[in-house]
């Protein structure tokens, strides 16, 4: 079965932990996850620029090392992205800004990505939001 999977939820949300244990068992059950949107808050699990407390679970190191083992396609919304001031370098020069938050593996992309995705996979679950 393919999955698309979608997280509004901040790195500090239970929502955030429980869409990645969601990813890690739907590859762990020999399916596919054909890709990952990050959407709203759920930009920030992509930021480099996030700084983890020593005794919290670092959720945004976790969900890159999730992307890079299984080469992934991770997508973070641009406009939500932008909006939270989470840019590649891309972007970041484009507004001329100083600071980079995101870099591979995760792309910066638009909102079409998730709808692709979810006519691409058989199921879409999102986690988080309002």
């Amino acid at each position: 079965m393919k999955f698309a999977i979608a997280l509004f939820s901040p790195p500090h949300a239970p929502s955030s932990r429980r869409a990645l244990r969601f990813a890690e068992a739907v590859l762990a059950g020999g399916h596919e996850i054909n890709r990952l949107f990050f959407y709203q808050d759920g930009v920030y699990n992509a930021a480099d620029s996030i700084v983890t407390p020593q005794n919290e679970l670092d959720l945004p190191a976790q969900w890159r090392a999730f992307v890079e083992r299984h080469e992934l396609d991770a997508v973070v919304c641009i406009a939500a992205a932008l909006r939270r001031g989470v840019l590649d370098a891309q972007e970041a020069q484009r507004y001329g800004r100083a600071a980079v938050a995101v870099t591979p593996p995760w792309e910066l992309s638009g909102l079409g990505q998730l709808h692709e995705a979810a006519q691409q996979a058989d199921r879409l679950v999102c986690f988080g939001g309002a």
